[in-house]
């Protein structure tokens, strides 16, 4: 598990998310592994298959706090939020906007202004924080062309060319994606970018089946018990 910012991620498969004294607590089996109080999250995201209580799903609703789950390997399953606090004024202001070609341009110019300048910034710290252990002058030049971009873009008042700039930017910046991984790289690395699946190394299938088979034997005895039989 990890919190960042107001975000808390529960990496482990097994573990199981309750309720006790306004606090998410973590289980694993009787083990307590943690515990945040629910006033500084705003989203909860598990990756486990045993999920969360009752309790704890009606208490995140009740504060607007987003639980989010998926499984093990990252694919969505389901989410739990409040209720909805809609803008009547705010909604119609939207729509008159998606209509207008040059308000549209304008959100999505500013929009996509920030993203190039946040992939940049990414490299520059890369650059800053761990020269010697990336190819620095791939960086560069990357970054070098997401400055080009963001001169641009500025000058830009047509959706169709937005998104050539935008795409422009993605494959500069995607293309020394790789390079900004710096730890377990014989598990996890970056090839490029593909809409449906990743691409899983020989140890990460390895590791994968080893959960497969875990997974199996987890519920071949939960079958048991609710059978009656004995579980061994």
């Amino acid at each position: 598990m990890r919190k960042m910012l107001n975000t808390l991620f529960i990496t482990s498969e097994d573990a199981y998310l309750a309720l006790e004294n306004e606090n998410v607590v973590i289980f694993r089996g009787e083990e307590k592994m943690g515990q945040y109080p629910l006033q500084i999250l705003e989203n909860v995201v598990s990756f486990s298959y045993k999920g969360a209580s009752p309790a704890l799903m009606g208490a995140c609703a009740q504060r607007n706090i987003h639980l989010c789950f998926l499984t093990p390997n990252g694919r969505f399953l389901a989410r739990v939020c409040g209720q909805s606090r809609g803008n009547v004024l705010l909604r119609k202001t939207q729509y008159r906007v998606s209509d207008d070609p040059a308000k549209s341009c304008t959100v999505a110019r500013n929009m996509i202004f920030g993203k190039i300048f946040n992939c940049r910034w990414v490299l520059e710290r890369m650059l800053r924080d761990h020269a010697m252990r990336v190819d620095a002058p791939s960086l560069s030049t990357a970054s070098a062309q997401l400055q080009d971009q963001l001169e641009g873009i500025r000058q830009i008042d047509d959706l169709d060319a937005l998104r050539g700039i935008e795409g422009v930017a993605s494959a500069a910046y995607f293309g020394v994606f790789d390079q900004l991984i710096l730890n377990q790289k014989e598990v996890f690395h970056f090839d490029g970018r593909n809409r449906r699946y990743y691409k899983v190394t020989e140890k990460g299938m390895a590791q994968l089946n080893l959960y497969k088979v875990e997974w199996k034997n987890y519920t071949r005895k939960i079958t048991e018990m609710f059978e009656g039989g004995a579980a061994e």
